[in-house]
């Protein structure tokens, strides 16, 4: 395998929260990362520096348009060789009741959360065959374990549905060198905990037996952990952080 400062990682949904701690961290660690989001124009200005754009390549893109998966892996090829991680983020939560779920939302949800870790999977699967080596990561939820809890049923059955998925690229592509785990967080702050109430936060916290919440960084170091050479006897598996909220 090569050195570290000329793998490439992909990481979907990068533009805010999870997805972007998990692409400043390879970036960090020397990787180049391909970006692939919506709203990648505010990360230009807050987190691109001329040191780091050697670095980078952004691709604006909704990740259920299914046919600019090929181009876009194409092209990363095309600048940089390969693809050595790929990280399936992107991810949309709702919390629509099962009443009122209208079979859009549903439609939506799926496709983002669970269609796009399929389809970027499979495209991804014969590059990274070809080397012998590869890390394909799915970022999952506490909501896909324990079920809904401030979630829709849609966003638990897509987030349940990349663990199902997790084990069966898994097992497919363990002959290739090629590792595949999901990471399943809950409660870790991001941009949408700015939005909850001072009093429910309380109670979320009091939830948690460590008594606070998880960080984002907290969460891309795991997928570090995962994307390793020293990791590659670790497939197939679900890795919790959630401060000890389901205990397994």
């Amino acid at each position: 395998m090569l050195g570290s400062a000329q793998r490439v990682a992909v990481v979907t949904g990068s533009s805010q929260g999870i997805g972007l701690a998990i692409a400043q961290s390879f970036v960090n660690n020397g990787w180049r990362v391909a970006f692939v989001s919506l709203g990648l124009e505010q990360i230009r200005s807050s987190f691109l520096t001329e040191v780091e754009l050697h670095q980078v390549l952004l691709y604006e893109m909704d990740v259920t348009e299914t046919d600019k998966i090929g181009p876009c892996l194409d092209d990363i090829i095309g600048q940089w060789g390969q693809v050595d991680v790929l990280v399936n983020n992107a991810g949309i939560r709702t919390v629509t009741s099962n009443s009122d779920m209208k079979i859009e939302e549903w439609n939506r949800v799926l496709s983002v959360n669970l269609g796009s870790t399929f389809f970027f999977s499979q495209a991804v699967a014969p590059i990274m065959k070809k080397r012998g080596w590869g890390r394909i990561i799915n970022m999952s939820s506490f909501a896909g374990q324990f079920g809904p809890v401030n979630s829709s049923a849609a966003y638990a059955a897509s987030k349940a549905g990349q663990l199902a998925l997790t084990k069966v690229f898994a097992r497919e592509l363990a002959p290739y060198g090629i590792t595949v785990n999901a990471i399943s967080p809950a409660s870790v702050r991001t941009p949408e905990m700015d939005t909850i109430a001072p009093a429910d936060m309380e109670k979320m916290v009091a939830t948690i037996p460590l008594g606070r919440v998880g960080e984002a960084e907290e969460v891309a170091a795991m997928v570090m952990y995962l994307a390793a050479d020293s990791t590659g006897f670790v497939t197939g598996a679900t890795l919790d952080i959630n401060g000890g909220r389901l205990m397994r």
